[in-house]
């Protein structure tokens, strides 16, 4: 099978020893070369790729960074290549394929790749078992269900979600999070407020004779007149 590669390492010297390991294998095809966690994110949302090698420090923003930040856009397999030992735990905690340590050999390369092409395989003959969003923390990343997800509010640059009475502060704009949640269960009622449909137990008219979406968890959001007819036709179709 043919598997689409892309490489994110700051260091040239990287760039070119994983380039030259993947010549050596027919099935796979590299679509192109990052020089930084930025260009990475860029590419992946892109070009959609299979595989990707990713180094783990990186100027302004690491692996770890644009795992978190891709979202539900994270790649079939992630391979992390680094100089550190210390990060792997952390890696295969995110959801790592493999963790290649330089200098790596071709032996070991060849397994990185065998076992990248078992995981995509997978991924293409059945759907994924269920989709999250990565929020980095204090010394890891965290993995939200988004099917678990009541509420998410705007905080300045960030996104608060709510789940269950917890929150969980993640790194992307609502923007960002209205994209990745399209075409499920969850629309915008106010410039800072993503509601979750199967949470909405009512609309209640309030003391200014505008709507509020009463969710499951006991929480009231204002809906403003420039959502509300949305809200009110999703609402009417979700209970057809």
């Amino acid at each position: 099978m043919t598997i689409r590669v892309l490489i994110a390492d700051d260091e040239p010297l990287s760039r070119r020893n994983v380039v030259a390991e993947l010549r050596r294998d027919a099935d796979l095809t590299l679509l192109g070369e990052c020089a930084s966690g930025a260009e990475a994110l860029n590419e992946i949302r892109r070009l959609r790729p299979d595989l990707v090698f990713l180094d783990v420090e990186m100027p302004e923003c690491g692996g770890f960074d644009v795992l978190e930040m891709l979202g539900s856009d994270v790649p079939p397999a992630v391979i992390f290549v680094t100089a550190y030992d210390k990060y792997a735990i952390r890696a295969f905690e995110v959801g790592a394929l493999d963790y290649l340590l330089k200098p790596f050999d071709g032996a070991r390369f060849a397994m990185a790749v065998a076992r990248g092409k078992e995981r995509i395989a997978a991924y293409r003959t059945a759907p994924r078992a269920s989709e999250r969003l990565a929020i980095k923390e204090i010394g890891g990343v965290r993995f939200v269900e988004i099917a678990e997800i009541d509420w998410i509010e705007a905080c300045d640059y960030y996104s608060r979600l709510h789940t269950g009475g917890k929150t969980h502060l993640i790194r992307r704009s609502m923007a960002d999070l209205e994209r990745d949640l399209r075409g499920r269960a969850f629309r915008r009622v106010h410039r800072s407020t993503i509601v979750n449909l199967e949470r909405v137990r009512g609309l209640e008219v309030n003391e200014i004779g505008e709507y509020d979406v009463r969710l499951s968890d006991g929480s009231k959001h204002r809906v403003s007149r420039t959502h509300r007819r949305d809200l009110l036709a999703a609402l009417k179709d979700d209970s057809a």
